[in-house]
């Protein structure tokens, strides 16, 4: 099945099967004249389809029809020899997002679909060349191109991302360059655009400057847009000096013990008993925040966190150390009550807020974020736990290790080590809660804080 070019509906052409095959089209080769020079050759898929191999070895696609009574020859386009055994429009094809008559390297698939779109064309007595470069003689505004960037890329995407690429081009990006056309937006534009918010908001300014480009790629990609995309370094060089960005400020990993069990001897809240296993778990707050009791598995000690509460937006499981179980049985000692939200908001079946945690960082005193516990256990497991790999610390805090080569070959998610990290982790910052010691500090439970 493949998408009708012309009434954008699904079917089945005619000429699903052609003469040509992957393996005569890799192995087609140019001709040779009287005197051994090679010459031009053409070889018949039916319908018009030809493939065309050029004296030199390349390879194209050209189709025949009669218009007017008259021969004619379009090119379609090269061909495509990496994908060339590629179905036209594939549940995963990486180019569903470049209509098929704006792509200049066809697979056979594709090159069947587009000839069969033309002589359709052709037949209800338009001009195909006309027709064919439609889409790339299109202009539109930047603001056009943003919402079509996004429906189109957006389905690759997690919501959240999906959302914060729309919203942030809307309210910093549209407003300068909405009515732009985007053949005509230059690094000028950008800077200007970018000036409300490049010192006020210099994170943000950085990732609309970021999303700007790639709409302005996907606009070339579709044909929008023939400049090349603007150069960074112009681009650099024309807003203000930022002032450098910093880090999430990280509370030092050797201050964490202490800080653990000034927290064991004060009430248990919701908020400061999520606050613990962020901790023990080294974990972002938001995760912990969303987690449900039915994603943890006690006897096995794991936390099975789904795609929807990770930013990746790839499931991910946590071992649970000793610590964490504690901190976990201590907020809900009665197993029949351990169903829903693992801490609760104020609000029914509502979760906690980012600030309930930040508060108790404050009434205690500390100036550091709670994402940056995150850091403290990267930090203890480099001066700590020499023996335990780089990859290991970095795969407990859900992060992509290697190069996209080595991640499709890594099929282990080293669990075993991880657990190994992650309980000394927690037998260093919650010893009480490891059963390292007999001191073990009562928590007494109120209803909030």
């Amino acid at each position: 099945m493949v998408t009708d070019l012309v009434t954008g509906t699904r079917a089945i052409y005619g000429n699903a099967v052609g003469k040509l095959t992957v393996a005569k089209i890799r192995s087609a080769k140019p001709g040779f004249d009287a005197n051994g020079k090679a010459k031009a050759a053409r070889l018949s898929d039916g319908d018009g389809l030809q493939l065309f191999v050029k004296p030199t070895g390349g390879k194209s696609w050209v189709l025949r029809i009669q218009v007017d009574g008259k021969s004619r020859d379009i090119g379609l386009g090269a061909v495509d020899l990496a994908g060339i055994g590629r179905d036209a429009f594939g549940d995963h094809d990486p180019l569903a997002s470049v209509p098929l008559m704006l792509r200049t390297s066809l697979s056979l698939a594709e090159a069947r679909q587009k000839a069969a779109a033309l002589r359709r064309l052709a037949k209800a007595g338009a001009d195909p060349v006309i027709e064919r470069d439609k889409e790339r003689r299109k202009s539109l505004t930047f603001a056009e191109a943003v919402t079509e960037a996004h429906k189109s890329l957006a389905s690759g995407w997690a919501e959240r991302t999906a959302k914060a690429f729309h919203a942030s081009l809307v309210e910093h990006a549209n407003p300068k360059l909405g009515a732009l056309k985007v053949d005509a937006i230059g690094a000028p534009d950008i800077i200007l655009a970018l000036a409300p918010i490049w010192n006020e908001k210099p994170v943000i300014a950085r990732k609309v400057r970021s999303r700007i480009i790639q709409v302005l790629a996907f606009a070339k990609a579709r044909g929008w847009r023939t400049d090349s995309l603007p150069d960074a370094r112009e681009m650099r060089g024309g807003p203000s000096k930022q002032a450098r960005s910093e880090n999430f400020a990280a509370m030092p990993f050797a201050e964490v013990p202490a800080f653990v069990a000034d927290q064991l001897g004060k009430d248990a809240a919701a908020s400061r008993m999520a606050m613990l296993f962020v901790i023990c778990t080294a974990a972002r707050s938001g995760e912990v925040r969303q987690a449900r009791w039915e994603q943890i598995d006690i006897k096995a000690r794991t936390w099975t966190r789904p795609a929807d509460i990770m930013k990746m937006g790839i499931p991910h499981i946590v071992t649970l150390s000793d610590a964490a179980i504690a901190v976990l049985e201590r907020m809900t000692p009665d197993k029949d009550l351990r169903t829903g939200l693992i801490f609760p908001g104020a609000k029914k079946n509502r979760p906690l807020s980012d600030m309930s945690l930040t508060k108790i960082m404050r009434l205690a005193g500390r100036t550091e974020t709670v994402h940056g516990f995150r850091s403290a256990f990267r930090d203890f497991a480099a001066e700590r736990m020499p023996t335990i790999p780089a990859m290991v610390a970095e795969m407990a805090l859900a992060h992509r290790v290697g190069t996209a080569t080595e991640q499709a070959y890594l099929r282990s998610d080293m669990r075993d080590m991880r657990r190994a990290l992650i309980d000394a982790w927690g037998r260093f910052a919650a010893p009480s809660l490891s059963g390292g010691t007999g001191n073990v500090v009562p928590i007494h439970k109120v209803s909030g804080e």
